[in-house]
């Protein structure tokens, strides 16, 4: 390894996963959960099994008042208000816990979404960014479910580019209101929020937040869209004619609309991908119970390779996608612990923490989305024809995760982010890309070592190839931002290939460093099943790394350049064989075993 990656005297900011060595030391994993974070977790679970699941066609063709019955009964056993502090009526549960309960309520299909949209998007503006007063208004209500939000970005001109927002906001004569005309889509809740969280520009360029209730006149909620997926929850278009919105309703600064959609996003991000696992979970069990008790041939579909290999690979993903998320989780809580005992307030603490580690949440969002589809769409081909029938679950889920791709801003959009902010990070200072770059172009010009790693354990080559992989990266990451310098974000290929890079070496390196602290805590054997998975997941993902490094550069260089820096990847992205398909056979019978996801 060379200098870079050897620092461990401090814990892991944002983005420095590709130039430094993480420990275990300070990976949370969830085989760290505290009691109370398992009672809630099973308190919600309980919710989900025994309220939601039963009436799950009654959500889908959105029975009037369901949907906000049910979390009215959520919001009574705290759930909803977990995130809000205690004084203004919530529970004021921690990152670590606020992603156990979101993980339980993405297994609640359309109604997890409405709910994400309440407790996230829908009432984080206001608990990060209201006036005492706004917080003393809106904040136990939404806390306890008696109010319904919803969050009003996007419009029929931006999406993606959500400054380029036309609904305007101007101050009347009396300097009282502020009159918004302009409409929104695709507004979740719109069909039965109390009030919206609205942005609207002022002076047609200070792009601001309102919070806007519901019931002012000239406010007009559109049809219910029809929709691939997600059903269930209410989609509307909202239109605003001349609606008169109190002065003191502007929600943060004037002109620093943009603060609170982006920074609101992060925290969006982070709990999307939460919920998909959730759901990964739940479809993984499905597929497991029915692949179990599917005769063909005269034997349990169960029982053949090529279905051994989905289950187990539905199962991979899912412990890797997990096993990353809760690393996020810990590091961003071990930052608010840090900030509080510096005196700040768990509301900036928390939004600070979600700033920082800003490349993470979109790595997630991108890992986690994907992770769900791979898992709902094996989970429709393991059941065959019945699950291309609406009379299961399964063509439903399939139906709900493709939006996942698309909110919280598209995966296109969260690859280039990814990217975009470390490289930002890098050039205002706040990330040691250079000094990593440098050892690396050193390291390239001089003989490799065929030396053996002085260290042992079950996880060291596992861990050298991981480290080797951040090299590839760094490798493509440092000869594209020498050729193209600012142009880089308009070379959007190079770029996507940059990110999917970052979410392998990232999701790797997590469930990695997850077994091997279960190693030390229980012992190589008890944790067999868990070393399959990521031995067979980081092979998998080298091979990604390899083709996406090979991709990038053969996009930009050419000649001695060209081949050197092929050279280089290949160096780094060699791995030593594993098989694989046993591998995935001995995931396969332990799920079988369990009749479910079990790990």
């Amino acid at each position: 390894m060379t200098e870079f990656n050897q620092n461990k005297s401090a814990v892991l900011r944002g983005g420095e996963f590709l130039v430094r060595e993480a420990t275990t030391s300070e990976t949370f994993t969830p085989e760290e959960l505290t009691e109370e974070q398992r009672m809630f977790s099973e308190m919600t679970r309980d919710f989900v099994e025994t309220k939601i699941d039963p009436v799950v066609q009654r959500i889908e063709k959105q029975e009037e008042g369901l949907t906000p019955s049910l979390m009215d009964e959520m919001g009574q056993l705290g759930i909803i208000g977990a995130a809000v502090p205690e004084n203004w009526g919530g529970m004021g549960a921690d990152i670590v816990t606020d992603s156990v309960l979101a993980e339980e309520i993405g297994k609640a299909g359309s109604f997890g979404v409405s709910v994400a949209a309440h407790t996230g998007i829908g009432t984080l503006p206001i608990l990060y960014y209201g006036t005492p007063e706004q917080k003393a208004k809106y904040l136990p209500d939404l806390a306890s479910g008696a109010l319904k939000s919803a969050y009003c970005l996007t419009e029929p001109g931006s999406g993606s580019d959500a400054m380029a927002a036309k609904t305007k906001a101007v101050l009347n004569d009396a300097g009282t209101h502020y009159v918004i005309n302009g409409q929104k889509m695709w507004i979740t809740n719109g069909g039965f929020a109390d009030i919206f969280i609205v942005f609207a520009q002022i002076d047609g360029d200070k792009f601001t937040g309102f919070i806007v209730p519901g019931d002012l006149p000239g406010i007009t909620r559109g049809p219910e869209e029809e929709k691939l997926g997600i059903k269930g929850s209410s989609t509307r278009m909202i239109f605003f004619e001349n609606v008169e919105v109190p002065k003191d309703n502007i929600l943060g600064e004037i002109g620093k609309g943009h603060y609170i959609a982006f920074n609101v996003l992060n925290i969006g991000r982070f709990k999307l991908c939460a919920m998909a696992i959730g759901g990964s979970k739940k479809m993984t069990g499905r597929a497991v119970d029915y692949a179990a008790q599917r005769n063909q041939f005269g034997t349990p579909i169960a029982s053949f390779g090529a279905i051994q290999h989905k289950l187990a690979e539905m199962a991979i993903r899912t412990y890797v996608g997990e096993s990353a998320t809760y690393r996020t989780a810990g590091a961003m809580r071990d930052m608010v612990t840090g900030l509080l005992e510096k005196g700040e307030t768990p509301e900036m603490a928390k939004l600070k923490a979600a700033e920082e580690y800003s490349i993470e949440c979109a790595i997630l969002k991108v890992l986690g989305s994907e992770i769900v589809d791979y898992v709902v769409d094996e989970n429709v081909q393991v059941h065959g024809g019945m699950g291309f029938s609406e009379d299961g679950d399964a063509a439903r889920m399939y139906r709900d995760a493709r939006i996942n791709r698309i909110f919280e801003g598209t995966n296109e959009i969260n690859r280039l982010l990814s990217v975009g902010m470390m490289v930002k990070k890098a050039m205002k200072g706040q990330l040691d890309l250079l000094g990593p770059a440098m050892a690396l172009q050193k390291e390239l010009t001089s003989v490799p070592s065929f030396g053996g790693s002085m260290e042992s354990g079950p996880l060291v080559k596992e861990k050298k190839a991981l480290a080797n992989a951040k090299k590839a990266g760094l490798l493509v990451a440092g000869a594209a931002v020498q050729k193209f310098m600012q142009n880089l974000e308009k070379e959007q290929e190079v770029m996507m290939n940059l990110a999917d890079m970052l979410i392998d070496v990232y999701a790797a390196e997590s469930a990695v460093l997850r077994v091997e602290k279960l190693i030390a805590s229980k012992g190589e054997e008890a944790a067999s099943l868990q070393l399959d998975m990521v031995r067979t997941y980081l092979a998998d993902a080298l091979d990604r790394v390899a083709k996406h490094a090979r991709d990038a550069v053969s996009g930009f260089a050419e000649g001695d350049e060209l081949r050197m820096m092929l050279m280089g990847i290949k160096r780094y992205t060699k791995v030593d064989p594993f098989n694989t398909i046993a591998a995935r056979r001995r995931v396969a019978a332990a799920l079988v075993d369990k009749g479910d996801y079990c790990f």
